[in-house]
């Protein structure tokens, strides 16, 4: 089993570069792009491909862009193969390995940013850091009641308009119930609140990450000063 490396990076020199000059390309699209747009794979000891989401791994790598759909057109067309220039195997099931590793990644950061102060739980308290413009991103469970995400949504509105602020603060849908029983024990929620800070600014960078993976769109940042006219 492929453990991660002490470096933070990975060398470009490492990857594989094709025709871009920072190493850094999509074997599907053939688009260059930065490591929070793209996601990096290597071959393991015994030939399979391991995505390395943290960036860490050790070993040539290649990249393929956060997209469910870009992962998926890699294994099928055999391109981990063609792009390492190796004998090596994507498992068919590769795109749900992805998706379960950055849905456990966003879950990690959530508990350490409640430890951190920096994710309420509870409508009232989410309610009170969208007013008092604490929070920079909101969560709802899969499950949530209708009336209690649109009493939100009302609040996440009024801070915008009334701060004409760029953007409204981002709403995320990503976690169910039964995941945040099994990935956050205790701390499952409702609803919450990422709060400004290192921890909760790590909890809106991973749920981005997840939810453009799945096929959304990439969130402009919440709170951007007021309105350009």
């Amino acid at each position: 089993m492929m453990t991660a490396g002490a470096a933070d990076e990975i060398s470009d020199d490492a990857d594989i570069s094709g025709d871009d000059v920072n190493g850094r390309m999509c074997i599907v699209t053939r688009q260059s792009g930065t490591p929070e747009t793209l996601i990096r794979f290597v071959a393991a000891p015994d030939g399979s491909i391991v995505p390395d989401i943290k960036r860490q791994l050790p070993g040539r790598g290649c990249w393929v862009s956060v997209s469910r759909e870009a992962v998926d057109k890699a294994v099928a067309k055999k391109l981990f193969a063609r792009a390492l220039k190796a004998d090596v195997k994507a498992d068919p099931e590769l795109g749900v390995v992805v998706d379960r590793l950055l849905l456990t990644q966003l879950a990690g950061m959530m508990n350490l940013a409640r430890k951190a102060g920096q994710l309420v739980t509870g409508s009232a308290k989410v309610d009170l850091a969208i007013r008092s413009g604490d929070a920079i991103a909101v969560f709802h469970s899969k499950e949530a009641a209708a009336d209690g995400v649109r009493k939100i949504d009302q609040a996440r509105k009024a801070w915008h308009l009334g701060m004409e602020t760029e953007a409204e603060i981002p709403a995320f849908h990503l976690l169910s119930g039964s995941e945040m029983d099994e990935l956050m024990g205790q701390n499952a929620f409702i609803h919450a609140a990422a709060l400004a800070g290192q921890a909760g600014e790590g909890v809106v960078k991973r749920a981005n990450l997840l939810e453009t993976y799945r096929g959304g769109e990439l969130r402009p940042k919440a709170g951007s000063g007021p309105k350009t006219l």
